[in-house]
């Protein structure tokens, strides 16, 4: 599975030839009230299973969560599924806050 560090997701997203991955954030809502990478759809983990007619098997994703736990189990299912461009953030939005959003609240 393919890994991406957040100042690698940055500068994809900051780069206007690149199409935009989805960003799948799947960690719960009250998680993603606190902070979340804008853009990202909220899809809780639980929830993916029944929800898999809503995403595009031929897009690339990018699965998020805290701090990149979740999103790994989520990225390895997403895979078994048949999505063949799905992607980690690797250490999650905590990771994002301390590398590419300074800005962004943590908890």
């Amino acid at each position: 599975m393919k890994q991406l560090r957040p100042a690698e997701l940055k500068a994809w997203l900051d780069d206007p030839q690149r199409e935009k991955p989805l960003l799948l954030d799947v960690r719960e809502p009250w998680e993603y009230g606190v902070c979340h990478i804008e853009g990202a759809q909220l899809m809780p983990m639980a929830s993916v299973p029944a929800r898999l007619g809503e995403l595009d098997p031929a897009r690339e994703i990018v699965v998020i969560c805290h701090h990149g736990v979740r999103s790994y189990h989520v990225a390895r299912f997403l895979e078994h599924s048949g999505f063949g461009k799905v992607i980690n953030l690797t250490g999650g939005v905590d990771a994002w806050a301390k590398e590419a959003d300074p800005t962004m609240p943590t908890y």
